[in-house]
């Protein structure tokens, strides 16, 4: 992937993980992955239209998935699509913890983990900065 792709990607989402928000520039710095939306393995191309910016954790979770449970209903449900939906029709930030407003909301927020303990640690750190 060109360094430019990589950049308009990055600057696309405000240096922030498309998923979970996370800044990029926050420390400890760990690197931010451009992330197929869908898959090459499930035919995603490798074009502006189905890349993300993603922190690592968020990627590591979502791998090549496209759905997930919705742990209200156990209905299996797309997972959030960054380039199809709004962000704040899906998520909420509720303290420190994100929020699922949504059946794609709350399967996105289980499957890629993103309230596990220390991740609700550094989003805690992050408000206090004034940085999420």
């Amino acid at each position: 992937m060109s360094e430019a792709v990589r950049q308009q990607v990055r600057e696309r989402a405000g240096r922030r993980c498309e998923y979970c928000h996370l800044p990029d520039w926050a420390p400890p710095l760990e690197p931010f992955h451009l992330e197929h939306i869908v898959a090459r393995q499930h035919r995603g191309e490798t074009v502006l239209e189905n890349l993300a910016w993603a922190c690592h954790r968020c990627n590591r979770h979502k791998g090549p998935n496209l759905t997930g449970i919705d742990s209200d209903t156990q209905e299996i449900v797309l997972l959030f699509h960054p380039r199809r939906a709004a962000w704040t029709a899906h998520f909420a930030l509720r303290g420190i913890e994100l929020v699922g407003l949504t059946p794609t909301g709350r399967a996105t927020v289980e499957l890629l983990q993103m309230n596990a303990p220390r991740r609700i640690e550094r989003r805690a750190e992050l408000i206090r900065l004034g940085w999420f």
